[in-house]
């Protein structure tokens, strides 16, 4: 196992980053200081750090019967942010998204543990996402037309995932995640209200952010809830499974079971790209596991313009299989979540 760092340090020391796994989430990510050097050593100039430096951030909840996710990505000449929300019951998507040139009415949190992220573009949006250290809580508050959210989720019983990795030559990735805590608030879409407490919903975190490769790509999977069958029956688990990203020497994918994170090996999706609507096959190499997922609706993002080109598809819907924890087989048939299949030249 890898020496597990000090998250209290800063990130970036005598201008480079620290790689590795952190003992927790970190409080300062202190990317200024950071020395970006092009391939052949020299600094590159002001405007090229400014404009290669990346951030985006992910709220989630899941549960029989709702699923809703919201992004907001602060990509320097342009800030997005997307929300939908998808009734089971009702096979009815509800889906919106924004952009603002150059981040205009947009400002993000340092650090995953104490700030603000807040969106905001008058008579529209306004999306905030609140970071609190004591007690350890996230919370994401969304109000547009027809849509008021308020989700709060309570980190104080779990191990987030800490990582920081090389990306390409010269770059790095840092990110902390969580997933598989209840959920408490609402959401009213509509003018029909679910309380989420009621309705068992769990959710997930991810706060990424670095110097990430000029194109690049990724799949992601994410799963949280209780345990529907077997003998932890009732239990809490949450999964984070991801390709493409933080896969140099140090792997994010982890499996949360009440709050315990355990580490998993690297991942393989098997999908369909043209038809990302069909099953996917999720798997581990050492056979930790052995996932199928039944897509239910996506949302999807594409753009191609000048200097930004994406196509973004985050499919919702159901798992099935199961995980292999300490020689325990850990059955997840039933539980809600998200696979994500992404291009990006940004």
């Amino acid at each position: 196992m890898s020496q597990i760092l000090d998250a209290k340090q800063a990130l970036i020391i005598n201008g480079q980053p620290r790689f590795g796994y952190f003992d927790d989430a970190l409080s300062t990510i202190n990317s200024q200081d950071f020395v970006y050097e092009t391939p052949f050593g020299s600094q590159r100039a002001d405007w090229q750090k400014w404009l290669g430096f990346k951030e985006f951030q992910y709220f989630g909840g899941m549960s029989n019967q709702l699923i809703f996710g919201c992004a907001i990505a602060h990509l320097r000449y342009v800030a997005i942010a997307f929300v939908y929300v998808y009734d089971i019951e009702k096979r009815d998507l509800w889906s919106k998204s924004w952009r603002s040139p150059l981040g205009l009415g947009f400002s993000l949190a340092s650090n995953s543990l104490n700030g603000e992220t807040h969106f905001k573009i008058p008579a529209l949006v306004d999306i905030k996402l609140n970071y609190q250290d004591h007690p350890r809580q996230k919370t994401l508050i969304i109000k547009c037309k027809e849509l008021h959210i308020e989700a709060r989720m309570d980190e104080s019983q779990l191990q987030p995932m800490s990582i920081c990795t090389q990306t390409g030559y010269n770059g790095w990735t840092y990110t902390a995640k969580s997933a598989g805590q209840p959920l408490y608030g609402f959401v009213e879409l509509k003018k029909q209200r679910f309380d989420l407490e009621k309705i068992k919903a769990y959710g997930s975190l991810d706060f990424s952010t670095g110097y990430m490769r000029r194109e690049t790509w990724w799949n992601w999977a994410c799963s949280a809830g209780e345990i529907q069958h077997g003998q932890r029956k009732g239990q809490s688990v949450g999964l984070n499974l991801s390709t493409g990203v933080n896969e140099t020497s140090f792997s994010e994918n982890c499996f949360w079971l009440n709050g315990k994170r355990y580490n998993l090996n690297h991942a393989q999706f098997e999908f369909d790209r043209k038809d990302t609507l069909k099953p996917w096959k999720l798997t581990a190499n050492n056979g930790q596991v052995q996932l199928n997922f039944q897509p239910m609706g996506m949302h999807r993002e594409k753009v191609r313009a000048v200097y930004l080109n994406t196509h973004f598809r985050q499919m919702f819907g159901e798992f099935s299989g199961c995980i292999i924890v300490d020689g325990e087989e850990i059955c997840l048939d039933g539980l809600k979540g998200f696979v994500e299949d992404q291009y990006i030249t940004w």
